[in-house]
């Protein structure tokens, strides 16, 4: 996904990039392709890759919500900052909760906050299952299955929030089984099952809210 075909991509999620928030993802792709260098962070590195895999997916979110209305955010697992430094950039008004397990993640995006000048904004090294807050959203991309997840993020979630999980094709791990179980206590509100442009592969968000 070349920088034409990720602008007009935005457009059809109602999203208006703007080339201050450009040039935030620019610099963003090059300061992570050096950390990258040091420690790990991603197998996808080609620029054209990363707008797509990376810049793209995380964007996808607006698909089920408008984070323009929102006020606090918490990325659970957030690893290269995907989608939380993201949406951060292109959703300023949001105040945003990066967590991850590793120190050395959280170190690099501290750096990430700080060279890109992000306000509002804190990456903390915590595990999502001793972490202690509410927030409007709750988001966690790529982490791990639906059923564990759930004990990492649902407790952060504020009265009238949202957990949203981000993804890939989900039809061997929510299972009819695992849905009922699920259901038991919470409320799956909406699964949105989309075609990721180009390449062509299955996402799926699921927005799951307390009862």
């Amino acid at each position: 996904m070349n920088k034409e075909e990720f602008i007009k991509s935005l457009k059809e999620l109602n999203i208006e990039v703007t080339s201050k928030q450009l040039n935030k993802l620019d610099k963003f792709y090059k300061l992570m392709i050096e950390w990258n260098e040091k420690i790990n962070l991603t197998r996808i590195v080609e620029e054209e890759d990363v707008y797509l895999k990376h810049f793209y997916d995380s964007l996808t979110i607006a698909r089920v919500v408008d984070l323009s209305k929102e006020e606090t955010l918490c990325d659970v697992g957030t690893g290269a900052g995907f989608p939380g430094i993201v949406l951060k950039i292109i959703y300023p008004n949001l105040k945003v909760t990066l967590i991850d397990s590793l120190l050395k993640r959280v170190n690099y995006l501290n750096e990430i906050i700080k060279e890109l000048e992000l306000k509002n904004i804190e990456a903390i090294h915590v595990r999502g299952e001793d972490f202690k807050g509410k927030f409007d959203i709750v988001t966690s991309r790529a982490v791990a299955n639906i059923d564990k997840l759930l004990n990492y993020t649902m407790h952060l979630v504020n009265n009238n929030g949202k957990f949203i999980a981000m993804k890939g094709n989900i039809e061997e791990e929510l299972t009819k089984e695992v849905q009922n179980k699920l259901e038991k206590k919470y409320i799956i509100e909406k699964i949105d099952r989309f075609i990721l442009p180009i390449e062509e592969s299955q996402r799926s968000l699921i927005i799951i809210k307390r009862k």
